[in-house]
Parts: structure tokens; C-alpha cells; sequence
């Protein structure tokens, strides 16, 4: 017994000494920790940082594998609710967060999916959110409405060294060689409200060709294709004159620059009193069709955007009338618009999907930021809501994505994202990929400079990868 003291003496000094060296040295770094916490905080922000960026280049490529197996979409329909609308008051409810946040507005309804619900200002979107899905964590905290709408429809940051094209502008430059129609490629309806040149550094041949008129009136007098004040049988008069006192033509049929000219000119009459016009007459639609889409301008643009995609037009854009730029007079400008971007946004999924249009087109809705989720009840705004970048909802449907999906989410008043960011270019990389263009393609600078499609990358963009779950 006396022989083995010695040993548990020394095998209990050893563990005690084990041990207190364990809390001596837990306490050394403890200490460090306190004194300079950025020992510890750069290998676990690098960490974060290496899994972050596992993921985006996971779902980049989930993305490219999924988008091969999708037919390509020929058409693209943008409702640009420029101005910014609010998120928490419509696709993004959150029902209990107190009237300093919701007003009057604090009611959600269910939709026809479980789980998804919306505002009770969309009842007609809650009856098709098997249509569309919604993306509620879009961010990139800027709140400027230039800027950020540049973000949003170029991916690319803006203040840059170059003027980078707008996704209409892309589309448009990509599909130059496909598409043939009289119809111009890229259309905006009524007014471009980008706040930036669209075309960018691609030139004037990509400017969106802007309508101007109002479609819900009796006649919708596109400018340059429909004159006000001068009937179509006028028109054909002005023609036939023409013919009659063209000399120079008679004397030159046979000459192949005369034939070119020739060729243009049928093109742009075809344009004023053929075929191209009528695709503007929205009297060869029935009463109950326009009826279904709304006799407001909204919806009756949201019916054009329809008979444009028909027409085969590449990329057609619905600057919303009015805006959204609420910084007064919010709630009142809600119950007026919200009623009319469902109606027209309901119809037009229903309408494309029910003439085998909706596979091929994508559809999508969005502002450039969102507005402030907290009320601003002071005067002189007395009930408002200011810009607001750091998150927002983006409706898409069509053209590959699927319907009756949410990617994302906010905290419980709609103020941050809590789940999945996504960047405008994992938005408009994944709109590319389904159009089967490369968005790491080389762009045409006439000065020569580097430019491509998108570069996250080297322009210190954001980026949280494509959207493979909704592909």
C-alpha cells in the first residue's frame, strides 16, 4: 500500500497540473480575446467566408446544369414599379408587427399555395401563387433611384469607368441575328423610367423605342406609328401620293441601292398601317378580355405586353404609371395602385400560361428598392415611407422558373434579410442563363475596353450565387 502512494501522488500532481495548465492557457486566450478580439474574429470571418463562397459557387453551378434542360426564353416582360414599392406592405406581409410599421395595412391573406401568403391588397395574386415565385431577401443597400436602378437592371455598380447596357439592352443585342420582326426589339411602355441611359455604351441601336400614348384609351396613339389626329385612311392617302410623285424611284428600279431603300420603306409602312400597327390596336381584342385585364392604363399595357410577346419581340418593359415613390400620401396611393398591378399582373400570367406563352416568357416585377418598413408618421410625410435598399421582394415567373416558391426571407418586421441575400447579379445571371447567355460573355466597347455581360468579380459586386432553387 505504501509502495503505490508515491504513484497516485504523482498521477494526481499530473492530472492537477494538466488541468490547471487547460484553465491557465483558456484564460491566457481569454484574455487575448478581450484585449484584441480581431486574433480570434479573422479565422472565423474567413471561415464564414470560405463557406459562403462554397455556396455561391455551388449553386452557380446547379444553376448552369438546370438551366440546360429548360426550353430558352424568347421573350421578357419587366414591370419596373419604379420609385420602389413596399415590401412589407405586399409580398412580404408581416401580420403583428405593430401599426408604427403597418398602418392600416396590418392583415395577410392565404394564397392558393400553403405557406405563401400575401397583403389583402392581392387577392387575385393569391389565387395563382402556383405561378410565380417570390425572391424576399433582393438587397444592395442602395438608396438612390438612380443608382439603384442601375443596379437592378445592369448588375453592374454604378460610378464605374463605364456605362453598361441594361438587361433590355442585352437581350436585344443578343437575339440582333434571331430576331426579324417590324416591330424595334426592345420596348418600353409609356415612358422609359430607368433614370439611366439603357442602351449604355452599346450605342442607339439598343435604346428601348418608348410608346408614349395610353393604351386605355380609345386610341392608343404610339408615337411614330399612330399620328394623332390623322385617321388611318388619310395615312394610306399620304402613301399613294407619295408613290405618284416619285420620279427618281421609276428612273432607278433596277439599281440595288434603290431596292434597299425600297425594302426599308415597305418595312416602315408595314410598321404605320400593317401588320406592326396592328399589333398596338387593342381593338381586335373582345370587350371581356380587356375588361379581364382592367380598364386602367396599367392593365391595358399589362394586354399589349401579351400581343408584343406574340409578335415575337425580345424584351418589352412597363414602366407602371404613376410610380411608387411614397413618401407621402402612402397608404391612400396603395389602395389606388395595388388593386390594378394585381388585376393586370394576375391576368397577364393567367393569359400567357393559357396560350402556351408562359414556358418561354419570363416575367418580372419589381422596383429598385423597396421603402422603409418602419412608417414615417411625422409631418410633413404624415404617414410615409422612404427609399430603401437593404431588402425588398422580387416577383419572377415563366421562362424556366418555377412557381409556388419562396427563396429567402426577412426578420420579424421585414427590415434585414435573415435567410439567403440574393444581389442583382444572382438575379440577372440566372435570367441570362435561362436565355442561354453566357453571363461571363464578352460585350462589344467601341473604344475597345473590357466589358462583359456581368463581372461580379472584379467590380467588387456582391454575390450570393444564381437562383438554382427556382430553376
Amino acid at each position: 500500500m505504501r509502495t503505490n502512494q508515491p504513484h497516485q501522488s504523482e498521477a494526481l500532481s499530473r492530472r492537477e497540473a494538466l488541468r490547471r495548465g487547460a484553465w491557465g492557457a483558456a484564460g491566457i486566450l481569454a484574455a487575448a480575446s478581450r484585449l484584441n478580439p480581431l486574433v480570434f474574429a479573422a479565422p472565423a470571418a474567413k471561415a464564414d467566408e470560405d463557406q459562403l463562397a462554397r455556396e455561391k459557387a455551388a449553386r452557380d453551378e446547379a444553376a448552369k446544369q438546370k438551366a440546360k434542360d429548360k426550353p430558352k426564353i424568347k421573350s421578357v416582360i419587366q414591370i419596373f414599379l419604379w420609385g420602389g414599392m413596399s415590401h412589407n406592405d405586399t409580398w412580404d406581409p408581416k401580420p403583428g408587427s405593430g401599426y408604427e410599421y403597418l398602418g392600416e395595412f396590418d392583415r395577410a391573406i392565404s394564397t392558393n399555395v400553403d405557406g405563401i401568403q400575401l397583403s389583402f391588397l392581392f387577392p387575385m395574386l393569391a389565387k395563382v401563387a402556383d405561378k410565380y415565385a417570390l425572391i424576399r431577401s433582393m438587397t444592395h443597400g442602395n438608396d438612390g433611384h438612380e443608382t439603384a436602378a442601375y443596379l437592378m437592371q445592369t448588375g453592374h455598380k454604378p460610378g464605374g469607368n463605364l456605362s453598361y447596357p441594361s438587361i433590355g439592352a442585352i437581350f436585344t443585342y443578343f437575339r440582333r441575328q434571331e430576331y426579324k420582326g417590324l416591330l424595334p426589339p426592345y420596348i418600353v411602355m409609356l415612358q422609359p423610367a430607368g433614370r439611366f441611359s439603357e442602351e449604355g455604351f452599346l450605342g442607339p441601336a439598343y435604346k428601348p423605342f418608348a410608346t408614349g400614348g395610353d393604351p386605355n384609351a380609345e386610341r392608343f396613339e404610339v408615337q411614330g406609328i399612330i399620328n394623332r389626329g390623322i385617321d388611318d385612311r388619310r395615312q394610306q392617302a399620304r402613301r399613294e401620293l407619295l408613290q405618284q410623285i416619285n420620279v427618281l424611284g421609276y428612273g432607278m428600279n433596277g439599281a440595288a441601292e434603290m431596292a434597299a431603300i425600297e425594302e426599308a420603306k415597305e418595312r416602315a409602312y408595314q410598321l404605320l398601317l400593317g401588320q406592326g400597327r396592328e399589333v398596338f390596336n387593342l381593338n381586335n381584342e373582345s370587350r371581356e378580355m380587356r375588361d379581364r385585364y382592367g380598364r386602367n392604363t396599367f392593365g391595358q399595357e399589362c394586354l399589349v405586353a401579351r400581343r408584343l410577346v406574340e409578335a415575337g419581340v425580345p424584351y418589352i418593359t412597363i414602366s407602371f404609371p404613376g410610380g411608387w415613390d411614397t413618401h407621402a400620401g402612402h397608404f391612400a396611393t396603395m389602395r389606388r395602385q395595388c388593386p390594378w398591378l394585381d388585376q393586370g399582373l394576375a391576368t397577364l400570367l393567367t393569359d400567357l400560361q393559357e396560350r402556351g406563352l408562359l414556358q418561354t416568357t419570363l416575367v418580372w416585377c419589381t422596383g429598385e428598392f423597396g421603402r422603409t418598413p418602419k412608417v414615417d408618421w411625422a409631418p410633413p410625410w404624415n404617414g410615409g415611407r422612404h427609399h430603401y435598399g437593404r431588402v425588398f421582394t422580387v416577383l419572377v415567373a415563366g421562362g424556366g422558373i418555377q412557381g409556388g416558391r419562396v427563396v429567402g426571407s426577412t426578420d420579424e418586421k421585414a427590415e434585414n434579410v435573415k435567410e439567403r441575400p440574393v444581389y442583382p447579379g444572382d438575379l440577372l445571371g440566372t435570367f441570362y442563363l435561362l436565355a442561354g447567355i453566357d453571363p461571363s460573355a464578352q460585350l462589344p466597347h467601341p473604344l475597345g475596353l473590357e466589358a462583359r455581360v456581368l463581372d461580379t468579380e472584379n467590380e467588387g459586386m456582391k454575390s450570393a450565387g444564381m437562383l438554382a432553387e427556382l430553376l
